[in-house]
């Protein structure tokens, strides 16, 4: 097969999240900017970062570059790696307060001293655009969407897979590879109020790669890079691949590559469409938490979006 021949499968089947995200922002900022006409209100997020992980620090740029692109106002507080306790809990009690701040998110992972449930259970429900309150969490399970804050990463990748498979998968098998409370087992419950058959599977599933040859719609949220392998995948099978990791870069040079928890040169020729990473979920993640902060910043002002 010819570079040009294999460029155009790629660009078929791989699933641009970019511009997907770049939609949603440009429809948020229009709807910020009226909100800020009608009622007088900025959408306002913060984000509070502990330590210096350089990660967390291009994620937490990233988002509030967005923030600030539909015209949001965004503040970040960075505080120390030796931060106790007591003091981002005061910070988040100051944020809670705070009429001007609609949306709160502590960006993880937070130093081994500090307990992140903690931590997290502290901000505000109406303030928890992360999604991760138990409050959130458990309209989440009990399918009162409305009422909710929905997980980011979860969010943004059902939003990927409506435009390929539309908003009802009656009939469908949905197999979501990892458990987390952030990605694996929202997205479960997001696949099921769409009316898909789900498995869940994970570390101690017997037998992964038959589990995946069930799925008609394959996510990978397990955080291994290229654990999911080419024949593991049902021929014309969606997959959302969620994973980001950092691997020695194929040029040897000692950068590093991004790659995510599937096989995606193997993946290519067996799916329908696949997220590539980057590129894919990521910036769906982001546009999703700017999407839950006018949300938060709407209803603030007495009115729900049903």
């Amino acid at each position: 097969m010819n570079a040009a021949n294999s460029s155009k499968i790629l660009s078929a089947k791989a699933i641009d999240g970019r511009r997907k995200a770049d939609d949603i922002l440009a429809e948020i900022k229009t709807s910020a900017a009226g909100l800020k006409a009608l009622r007088d209100i900025t959408p306002g997020i913060a984000v509070v970062i502990v330590g210096d992980d350089p990660a967390s620090k291009v994620y937490v740029a990233a988002k509030g570059r967005a923030a600030k692109a539909c015209g949001f106002h965004s503040v970040t507080h960075v505080l120390p790696g030796t931060a106790s306790s007591d003091t981002i809990l005061k910070l988040i009690g100051d944020l809670n307060a705070d009429p001007n701040i609609h949306g709160i998110l502590v960006q993880l992972p937070l130093p081994s001293h500090v307990d992140p449930a903690t931590v997290i259970q502290a901000i505000s429900p109406a303030k928890d655009v992360d999604g991760f309150h138990y409050l959130n969490v458990g309209r989440i399970a009990a399918g009162s969407f409305a009422d909710a804050f929905i997980p980011c990463t979860p969010a943004g990748a059902m939003k990927l897979l409506e435009d390929v498979a539309g908003s009802d998968l009656s009939g469908l098998n949905a197999v979501v590879v990892g458990r987390s409370n952030i990605v694996g087992k929202p997205m479960a419950h997001l696949l099921l109020a769409a009316n898909a058959t789900v498995t869940v599977a994970h570390s101690r599933s017997a037998d992964l790669a038959g589990l995946c040859r069930t799925a008609d719609i394959l996510v990978a949220a397990v955080g291994k890079p290229r654990l999911i392998r080419g024949d593991w995948i049902k021929p014309g099978a969606i997959v959302i691949d969620v994973g980001i990791n950092r691997v020695a870069g194929s040029d040897g040079g000692g950068k590093t590559d991004l790659v995510g928890d599937v096989a995606f040169d193997e993946a290519i020729p067996v799916a329908a469409a696949i997220t590539p990473v980057p590129g894919g979920v990521g910036p769906m993640t982001i546009a999703m938490l700017i999407q839950n902060t006018l949300r938060a910043a709407t209803i603030s002002q007495g009115v729900r979006d049903g």
